[in-house]
């Protein structure tokens, strides 16, 4: 099907987990050995990576910035003051840490390659592609998910800056972007978007609160076969199992009300995926690294614990890639 020694076209979706991410870097790093992404799609700490793979970044850069990124810098209070800072953010302004020092480190790499904005994203014209989902507002190399919490709607920047904001997407951030979707409620502040023909507020938040391994964003919707693959790369598992991981640490199983509401927060980021993820389409084209040994915020990470969640990734790809067949995949699913 290919030019024998070409990289296999894919479209590619990561999955969010905040710090669990770092295992993003080994996996996404064995797909570009094999794989040339033409679509990339990311969820909070996917959608840094995400970015990244868009703009351009290599194999070794990518590896060597993700690994540079200082994570205890991550957070940075409202108040320059340890535990006050954190209880002003919290009263002050709905989040424990402002997000800025983020938002600027992505922008600052992001720049190295020429990017500022979704312009600089922009997809070539392709005959071959879905109509519905290449038309103006669609036509890009990049989409963040976030959540739009005060109109109770998921959203998929840049495609629906205009009709849920009246923006053009060619002008928005592609920063800002990355900033919404890592949002995570109650740890940083929300992020603001205003509809321009109404000049409504809305407060966005992470993009997981909806949907946190949305592999199905870029599937033909035209009815026509896909010309190929699009392969997700998760940090997080199903559960039973993603409740004790996602902060380890944190008693599971508690009593009465906290472990109703521990089930419902778990349930929130993982379950809704969980269910279509299931389906035996989606279920042969994902893999996840584990990640077990750090929880999403342990922004405390040290060097050791990085690298072996790269080394997770590396491994989980891998063991993918070993059993991968396209045709195979493709006759099962799209027979003639």
């Amino acid at each position: 099907m290919y030019p024998p020694g070409a990289p296999e076209p894919i479209d590619l979706v990561l999955q969010g987990g905040g710090v669990k991410g770092i295992a993003l870097v080994g996996a996404v790093d064995r797909l570009l050995a094999r794989f040339q992404v033409q679509r990339v799609a990311g969820t909070s700490a996917g959608a840094i990576v995400a970015s990244l793979v868009a703009a351009g970044y290599t194999r070794d850069e990518l590896r060597a910035a993700m690994m540079a990124l200082p994570y205890n810098e991550v957070r940075d209070r409202v108040l320059p003051v340890p535990l006050l800072g954190e209880v002003a953010g919290f009263f002050a302004s709905d989040g424990l840490y402002r997000g800025d020092f983020i938002e600027e480190w992505v922008a600052k790499h992001l720049a190295e390659k020429g990017v500022h904005t979704f312009a600089d994203l922009r997809l070539e014209p392709d005959d071959g592609a879905d109509p519905l989902l290449y038309a103006d507002d669609h036509a890009y190399k990049l989409v963040v998910t976030a959540t739009d919490i005060t109109r109770g709607r998921g959203l998929r920047l840049p495609w629906d800056y205009r009709d849920a904001f009246g923006l053009e997407p060619d002008k928005q951030s592609v920063a800002e972007a990355v900033r919404m979707s890592l949002s995570i409620p109650l740890y940083f502040v929300p992020r603001e978007l205003v509809d321009t023909r109404s000049g409504k507020v809305s407060r966005i938040v992470d993009g997981g609160v909806m949907s946190n391994f949305p592999v199905e964003l870029f599937d033909r919707q035209d009815g026509q076969p896909p010309r190929w693959p699009t392969i997700g790369a998760g940090i997080i598992p199903d559960l039973p199992g993603a409740d004790s991981t996602l902060v380890p640490g944190l008693p599971t199983n508690l009593p009465g009300a906290f472990g109703v509401l521990e089930a419902t927060v778990a349930t929130a980021i993982v379950g809704h995926d969980q269910t279509y993820l299931a389906q035996p389409r989606n279920a042969e084209r994902v893999f996840r690294a584990g990640t077990d040994s750090v929880g999403v915020v342990d922004f405390n990470i040290k060097k050791h614990e990085k690298e072996q969640l790269v080394i997770n990734g590396e491994n989980a790809a891998d063991g993918f890639l070993r059993a991968w067949n396209w045709e195979k995949y493709l006759g099962r699913f799209f027979p003639l």
